[in-house]
């Protein structure tokens, strides 16, 4: 339920932190008449994505079992591959993405047409709503409690849809910076752990055959059935007998991205700044 609250947290805010920030902006600008074409991309994004969610899990279900984990594989890697995308796209952006968006909507309304508007709002919804589908999935895989993980993937969207009312409301203000810091280091050790997951689904889709040898012996700590095993499977992608291609996988991940994203950004000196003009 972490896990998947995490994801939903995490996905779900960014796509509703800016659907937030350009509505306020345009409720500054007394453009509420815009509004409707925001929530009209909202809407198109949100059901296009709960479409594409229900046929990937449908179609996963569906399939025989070494055709099951050969689909868990790729979809695994496909979310790794877009949480690494966003957490450093996020780290070079987050800083100037209010500014960035409010100039991309006020030259919206200077050209007297809210169709970019719209695509604006339809593109942040369906971008985020994708990778938020197919990071589930992947995230429902590596889950031992189907139920738990719906659960948590629910909560963590509403959070995430308080948090932008809030914010188009003007009730809260938020420093995007730290907050992507924290929630991103959360989602890197997220995705390493579906990276080792989908090591372990490559080997049992018979792609993955070398370095299979057990590390450690892990059963102690993952006991299926038990809250400890659910945290340690469904956060950690950790396996009761871990072998060195998934432990290899989770360390390579693990370790560069994190120290990338925990580590401060480095900021101009007024001096460089002159000198590059």
């Amino acid at each position: 339920m972490l896990a998947t609250l995490i994801i939903g947290l995490r996905e779900g805010l960014e796509a509703s932190l800016i659907v937030g920030i350009v509505a306020a902006f345009l409720v500054q600008q007394h453009r509420r008449d815009a509004l409707r074409q925001v929530w009209l991309g909202v809407a198109s994004a949100v059901v296009l994505c709960a479409g594409v969610a229900v046929v990937l899990r449908v179609v996963d279900r569906d399939l025989p079992e070494v055709q099951q984990e050969q689909l868990e594989t790729v979809i695994g890697l496909i979310a790794v591959a877009m949480v690494t995308y966003m957490v450093v796209w996020m780290k070079r952006n987050s800083r100037g993405l209010k500014a960035e968006l409010q100039a991309t909507t006020a030259s919206a309304l200077a050209q007297g047409s809210t169709r970019a508007l719209v695509v604006m709002a339809f593109l942040a919804v369906l971008r985020e709503g994708f990778e938020t589908a197919v990071f589930l999935l992947a995230a429902f895989n590596a889950s031992s409690n189907s139920a738990s993980a719906a659960g948590g993937a629910v909560l963590g969207v509403a959070l995430a849809v308080l948090l932008g009312v809030l914010v188009y409301r003007g009730g809260v203000s938020i420093n995007l910076s730290r907050l992507f810091r924290v929630t991103g280091l959360v989602l890197v050790v997220i995705a390493a752990g579906l990276l080792a997951t989908a090591a372990h689904t490559a080997h049992e889709a018979g792609w993955l055959t070398a370095a299979q040898s057990q590390v450690i012996d892990l059963s102690w700590l993952v006991r299926p059935g038990t809250v400890l095993s659910s945290l340690a499977t469904g956060v950690l992608g950790l396996q009761a007998h871990p072998v060195v291609a998934e432990v290899v996988a989770y360390l390579l991940y693990l370790v560069p991205l994190g120290l990338y994203v925990v580590w401060p950004a480095r900021t101009r000196r007024p001096g460089a700044l002159a000198a590059a003009a």
